[in-house]
């Protein structure tokens, strides 16, 4: 949709490396996309996909692309919101947009949907990314990332830069820190 990219962005398909990122890192998984915005990530995990975002402009949009999303308000009463119901949990570019504390309550009012081994994945853009959105609240690295984690009582498995090599994240605006965890109980 042009609410996201340029045609110049489309036509070259920028997307290509993230979406195969993410389908890498949760394919196959059912996942809640907590904070899913527009859908993209959610389009991307395809019908294994439910969003949930504060934005009821934003759910519209993904529904009118057809993709299952909810508004927080509407979430906790759908058939979706069982105890266990997902086996993966992504919070992409949705942790800077707000204070830590209030990330980790976020995230955490979610948790109890994800089944016991659940893969817990956070994306945040890296500094050069960070600069670009004036929305952006706290600046959040591999150590934030992990603190998070840890205050949930998430497992780390993995930390990993993308698209490009950590050092690319102080010039490229779209590489991410993506932080991999897992809920052991």
């Amino acid at each position: 949709m042009g609410l996201e990219q340029p045609l110049w962005k489309r036509v070259l398909d920028v997307q290509a490396p993230y979406r195969w990122n993410i389908r890498r890192l949760l394919g196959g998984r059912h996942v809640l996309d907590v904070g899913c915005g527009l859908g993209r990530n959610l389009a991307h995990l395809g019908a294994n996909g439910v969003g949930v975002d504060h934005n009821p402009t934003s759910v519209d949009v993904c529904r009118q692309r057809g993709l299952t999303a909810f508004t927080t308000a509407e979430f906790g009463d759908t058939e979706y919101a069982k105890p266990g119901r997902f086996d993966g949990l992504l919070a992409a570019h949705l942790i800077e947009h707000m204070p830590r504390a209030d990330a980790v309550k976020v995230i955490d009012s979610y948790l109890g949907y994800l089944a016991p081994g659940a893969l817990v994945v956070f994306i945040c853009p890296q500094e050069r990314g960070y600069t670009t959105d004036a929305t952006h609240v706290e600046f959040t690295d591999f150590e934030g990332l992990t603190d998070i984690a840890v205050q949930l009582g998430l497992t780390v498995v993995k930390q990993l830069s993308f698209p490009l090599p950590r050092a690319a994240g102080n010039v490229f605006p779209y590489n991410e820190f993506v932080l991999l965890s897992r809920k052991d109980d």
